[in-house]
């Protein structure tokens, strides 16, 4: 147990520290995408044999609703992914911080990160039951999460977990937010777990 709570940790450390340190350092939109989706891809590569690689509460909750993740290990996952961010968020000085753009609402920004987040928690199921791989399932993942940032990172940050939020957010002040994205990103997980339940589960019983 204390390898995978270890691997979630420095899993999440790593992509929150690539992908702010990316922004850092001033990067392009499209490199900081790319940094957080490469940031993903390996960290799975890495840690996925161990922990599964989840590096988000969102996908752990999601997975432990559809019995991916045991229960008990559901909240030493989300405390050492949160740990793992913070320590990236203070490692960079509170670089990096998720916020909606001027000009977005509030309602629109829920709308956008539940529905990233959705989109993300569905090409995990998908590709977790297409391939027994996992380093398909990294770049696969890593993949999408570049996708969706360089899209979407303008208008919210595209957070789609609450840890890559919680950290740089918490390290800069800006704690007022924190609700916000973690509340927006597990529901759009759990969307995506229900949908998987009823239409996946339910017509493979067997498996």
């Amino acid at each position: 147990m204390r390898h995978r709570i270890l691997a979630e940790f420095f899993g999440t450390w790593f992509m929150v520290g690539i992908g702010c340190g990316s922004v850092a350092l001033g990067a392009p939109g499209w490199l900081i995408s790319l940094a957080f989706g490469g940031a993903v891809t390996l960290a799975i590569l890495v840690f996925q044999p161990v922990s599964g690689a989840h590096i988000n509460p969102a996908v752990s909750i999601a997975f432990a609703r559809t019995g991916h993740l045991e229960k008990h290990l559901l909240m030493p996952y989300i405390v050492a992914q949160l740990a793992g961010g913070l320590a990236a968020g203070v490692m960079l000085g509170g670089v990096g911080p998720t916020a909606l753009a001027p000009g977005v609402s509030t309602a629109e920004g829920m709308a956008i990160e539940v529905f990233i987040t959705f989109v993300l928690m569905a090409s995990i199921y998908w590709i977790v039951v297409k391939s027994k791989t996992h380093i398909s399932i990294a770049f696969f993942v890593g993949g999408a999460v570049a996708v969706l940032a360089y899209f979407f990172g303008p208008l919210t940050g595209a957070s789609m977990n609450p840890a890559r939020t919680f950290g740089p957010n918490i390290a800069s002040g800006m704690y007022s937010s924190l609700i916000f994205y973690s509340l927006t990103t597990i529901l759009g997980a759990l969307i995506a777990s229900e949908m998987y339940l009823r239409l996946y589960v339910n017509d493979h019983p067997q498996d």
